[in-house]
This record gives C-alpha cells, structure tokens and sequence, in this order.
C-alpha cells in the first residue's frame, strides 16, 4: 500500500482478491478486530465463560468494551452461542459466548445433569 503526502491511499498491491482492496482500505480508515475475551460465571462449574465478538469492531471501542465486560457476571448456566450483549456501540456486533459452562447443583461442586440452557439476551 502507498499513501500520497496526505495519508491517502495512492496505491495497493499485492492483493489477490477484490476483498483484499476494501480489507487494506478499512484498515487504514478504521481498523476493525474481533475481540475475545471472559466473562465471570456466578455458580458455575468454571469461574468464567469465553466470549468473543461476533464479528469485528472498530478498535477504537475495545478499550471501552473491555471496562464493560470487567463489570460482566452471568448466572450459570450459560450456553456457546448465548448472546450476552446485544449491538456493541451501533456496530451490529454481538458479545457471544464461546463455552458451554454448566450450573453447580446446590453450590456443590457437583454440576446439574440436564447441561447448560443459558437464554439469549
């Protein structure tokens, strides 16, 4: 990629597809990631869940998505791909989980038979 005295895009090359063009362009205009990370899990058989973004968010929102989650606690059990936060800041993104944790039975360290049915939302 060149770019003129500006910052503008002069020139891409090296790409071997279309996308590859839009990919180079977004990361100069608006660099976007995906974001995994954990979620504390309240009476669970793990003390926390994975999440991850379900598609990418511009990076400038990480910061302030990762003060959210540190806030996060969920009661088990929670599901892979219960939605834990909806639309991250208009983006369309979701906070989804990524692992299945099961509920202790009775704060036992025994899990409950019937597995995780976590609810979306």
């Amino acid at each position: 990629m060149e770019l003129n005295e500006e910052g503008h895009i002069k020139s891409i090359s090296g790409n071997r597809c279309p996308r590859g063009v839009e990919y180079a362009k977004d990361e100069i205009r608006d660099p976007k990631r995906v974001v995994p990370t954990s979620i504390r899990v309240l009476n669970g058989e793990l003390p926390l869940a994975s999440v991850k973004t379900d598609r990418p968010i511009p990076k400038r929102f990480i910061p302030e998505l990762m003060k959210i989650v540190r806030e996060i606690k969920v009661e088990a059990p929670v599901k892979s791909g219960d939605i834990v936060l909806k639309d991250l800041f208009g983006t369309g993104a979701n906070l989804v989980v990524t692992r299945t944790v099961r509920r202790l039975e009775n704060g036992s360290k025994e899990v409950q038979k019937d597995s995780a049915r976590g609810s979306n939302g």
